[in-house]
């Protein structure tokens, strides 16, 4: 059975534009890293969530911030590894620079026997479409496709 997640695509017109929010995950695998890196706030649905909860709650750990609003279901994902990401939209705003993320430990460097402990999340912002694509994890820019389908009315960047 593979594994499933569950995530908010916050997104916001600013200036006419259609923007959304990636974050970049933390810990010393993904520093240095930047196209293909980025993410949608996600992760692991608990045995008897709800997904929407789980997004939800992700969103929050990760953020440290609620993305109240409707959420508009998107078609689940399957990335590379085969995890199945499903994902809602939701419009709202917030300080991608102020994002206060919970954090994860794990020896490091390898084999050291020393644990540290990694933001899960080390920093998010606001992208437009394009540049958003290019970013964000290729198993995922599909969520960005259906996105930009759904507000057909709104300038892109």
């Amino acid at each position: 059975m593979p594994k499933r997640s569950a995530g908010l695509l916050l997104y916001k017109i600013d200036a006419g534009a259609l923007r959304v929010l990636l974050v970049h995950p933390g810990g010393p695998f993904w520093r240095g890293k930047d196209k293909g890196a980025w993410t949608i706030p996600k992760g692991e649905i608990a045995e008897g969530e709800e997904a929407l909860a789980a997004a939800r709650r992700e969103f929050r750990e990760e953020t440290g911030h609620d993305a109240g609003g409707a959420a508009v279901a998107l078609t689940p994902v399957r990335q590379a590894g085969g995890k199945i990401v499903a994902a809602w939209a939701v419009e709202g705003d917030l300080d991608a620079g102020a994002i206060v993320s919970n954090s994860f430990d794990m020896e490091w460097p390898p084999r050291s026997g020393r644990t540290q402990s990694f933001p899960e999340i080390d920093r998010a912002q606001w992208f437009g479409l394009a540049e958003a694509r290019e970013r964000i994890n290729k198993g995922q820019i599909v969520l960005l496709d259906e996105l930009e389908a759904r507000l057909p009315r709104v300038p892109r960047d």
